[in-house]
């Protein structure tokens, strides 16, 4: 099952995609916070706008240095334990959202990433007992401004900016998922910029979230994105991003200059 969050020109609302439906189940609800039901509403796909699935009310926690090759390409060895950082939900857009360059940046780069959404507060997981927090998993792009992560020494204003957290199209509630070998990929005007799979996590998925519920508590609607693969490259205004994961579908965004 695929749950969106929607506008048809009044308040979000969730609704539930079947396989390769394009009818959408209007659900009664929220799936992060109570008991959802259908409302006995069907709405066709294409009339109406997707938003974020999921607006977080606490956090999105990122993971840097997910990929060996990526930690390479960035300048510097694999990490012995996973690199944390926080983007506000401020910088959470949806599918189809623009992502504005900042003024203040000249250098920005997509990154494509599996996302993890929680359903229940979680502390101190074991790793088996991880698919008992998730809800499901979504396409992220955690765009990035290299020059400011590197002029700043620290990634809170390269990583935090409004639109800097491509979500969607929209959260897969799959048991029979294998998260442990996704293909995840990034293409810029269609072109191929990254492509690998999450068989190469150095920390995997599950055990990642343990990880991360060791240091945070973690809360319903909180976000994890995972780690990006090597292949990160600029995007410039007039681009078109569309982050694509195997068994999860394609997050397509434009991007604009501020």
């Amino acid at each position: 099952m695929r749950i969106v969050r929607f506008s048809d020109g009044g308040s979000p609302r969730y609704g539930a995609l079947e396989d390769d439906s394009t009818r959408v189940v209007v659900l009664k609800g929220d799936p992060l916070f109570s008991p959802v039901e259908p409302s006995g509403q069907i709405v066709e796909l294409e009339e109406i706008r997707l938003l974020s699935p999921v607006i977080p009310r606490s956090k999105v926690v990122g993971v840097g240095k997910n990929y060996a090759d990526h930690a390479r390409e960035m300048g510097g060895e694999a990490p012995d334990h996973p690199i944390l950082f926080l983007k506000p939900n401020t910088s959470v857009i949806g599918p189809d959202d623009p992502i504005v360059l900042p003024s203040w940046s000249q250098e920005v780069h997509h990154e494509a990433e599996l996302a993890v959404v929680i359903k229940t507060l979680a502390k101190d997981v074991e790793p088996d007992d991880v698919d008992d927090v998730i809800l499901g998993f979504m396409c992220a792009n955690d765009v990035s401004a290299r020059d400011a992560q590197r002029a700043d020494g620290q990634w809170t204003r390269a990583k935090g900016f409004d639109t800097a957290c491509p979500l969607g199209p929209w959260i897969v509630v799959d048991p029979d998922l294998d998260v442990t070998d996704l293909r995840v990929t990034a293409s810029v005007n269609g072109e191929l910029r990254q492509s690998d799979t999450t068989a190469h996590m150095l920390t995997p998925v599950r055990e990642l979230v343990s990880y991360v519920s060791r240091v945070f508590t973690l809360l319903p609607g909180d976000v994890i994105i995972t780690g990006t693969p090597a292949g990160v490259g600029p995007i410039v205004e007039g681009d078109h991003v569309d982050i694509a994961i195997q068994g999860v579908g394609t997050l397509s965004n434009p991007v604009v200059r501020n």
